[in-house]
């Protein structure tokens, strides 16, 4: 297997649905944004998969690092830790899984910011390559990604706080050419995200009802490159904005809504198929277009996103995603959740259907969520996510109780 093969095996871990879209509609009408570490943008906690891919403005949650990390800031609890944990592409086999642990702590006496943090970890199991087809050369390797990042958020008024969030990321698909003696080592990286969180509680006939809105551009940064520089490619930098608006049905009962849209800020990488390449000028034409977008900067990259499509105006608004979820609460204590996350054919047709529910006993909550794809024999159909989550709280409460 050479690199650029076992990179695009780690490609489809994130868009094994592409595959199954491209057949419904025309060759060059599919043009899906291309990404290096597409691992990052894999959902690590089962509410937010739950509520189909959504968690830009819904009230703060252990996993608000992946979301919205400025929402932290409003955390009802002084602090909290998140274990999740992913079997991904599960139908198809049985050794890749995404590892999530995420958690906060809020400073001062003043309750108003928060220190946050974060690791995930996904394994591409067991994998092996070989030259040519020639198995004595064949290697068994082990691929995997990671990052680790530390945010800090703050409130700057009672209703609206703001977070930034420090990232390392590695990913390691490295391995020996047997054939040339090159080896490839593993990338690394590094990104920032950037957030805002805002919230208010509207009187609505009797009931105080809770409305907020919020945006994360996350993953902007440094490009990486998995073959020694010959291709570099730009993080899944991705601008996330939502609204969620929760009111009471009654005492003990609350219900919520909300909806988040999604734009990946990468430029689109040229395609030979919009080139005459049976002309030197078009192979000319194309090379150059090319060299530009692999030399192009991540800066740059962003603001070109938004008009670079080869389709114009109308493709651009395809690579948005939108996220509608909706998530009952009984007094904190038992959850249910349901929402639908929409990808243009187009852009990968990724769509799916989210479900799930959570059980809190004060100290510790457990989290279940399952994906039902739209498209038919989606690897990614009957995704199954589970999340554990301990409240600091509530173990303080339980603690000083044992010592009474």
């Amino acid at each position: 297997m050479k690199l650029k093969t076992l990179t695009a095996a780690c490609g489809l871990t994130l868009c094994a649905g592409f595959a199954y879209a491209k057949n419904d509609i025309k060759d060059n009408e599919f043009n899906p944004v291309n990404t290096g570490v597409t691992t990052l943008s894999i959902v690590p906690d089962a509410r937010g998969s739950a509520l189909g891919n959504l968690g830009a403005a819904t009230d703060p949650d252990m996993n608000s690092q992946f979301w919205n990390p400025s929402k932290y800031a409003f955390a009802y609890s002084t602090g909290g830790l998140s274990l999740s944990y992913t079997p991904w592409l599960r139908k198809i086999v049985n050794d890749i899984f995404l590892a999530n642990l995420a958690g906060y702590w809020k400073l001062g006496s003043g309750d108003n910011q928060a220190i946050s943090a974060s690791f995930r970890y996904f394994s591409l199991g067991e994998v092996t390559t070989s030259q040519n087809g020639n198995d004595v050369n064949a290697q068994t390797i082990n691929p995997y990604e990671f990052a680790f990042d530390v945010g800090y958020s703050r409130k700057l008024s009672e209703k609206f706080s703001m977070g930034v969030v420090l990232r390392y990321i590695l990913s390691d698909l490295s391995y020996q050419d047997t054939n040339t003696g090159e080896q490839f080592k593993a990338a690394h990286a590094f990104s920032v995200d950037l957030s805002g969180y805002y919230t208010t509680f509207p009187m609505i006939g009797r009931n105080e009802c809770q409305f907020s809105w919020g945006f994360d551009i996350s993953n902007i940064g440094t490009k990486v490159s998995n073959d020694n520089g010959v291709t570099n490619s730009f993080l899944p930098t991705n601008l996330r904005l939502g609204m969620n608006f929760m009111f009471p049905v009654a005492d003990y009962h609350t219900v919520g809504i909300g909806l988040d849209l999604n734009k990946l800020l990468v430029p689109t990488k040229p395609r030979q198929k919009d080139y005459d390449m049976e002309t030197q000028e078009g192979q000319d034409a194309y090379w150059e277009a090319y060299d530009k977008w692999n030399s192009m900067s991540p800066i740059t990259g962003i603001f070109k996103s938004f008009s670079d499509a080869p389709g114009g105006f109308k493709e651009e608004l395809q690579e948005i995603q939108f996220s509608l979820g909706a998530e009952y609460n009984y007094n904190q204590q038992f959850f249910l959740r349901l929402g639908y996350n929409y990808e243009h054919p187009n852009k990968g047709g990724r769509s799916y259907f989210g479900f799930g529910a959570g059980f809190s006993l004060n100290v510790v909550q457990l989290d279940a969520s399952y994906m039902l794809a739209t498209a038919q024999n989606s690897p990614l159909d009957q995704t199954l996510r589970f999340t554990l989550t301990f409240d600091m709280d509530g173990l303080r409460d339980l603690i000083g109780k044992r010592r009474k």
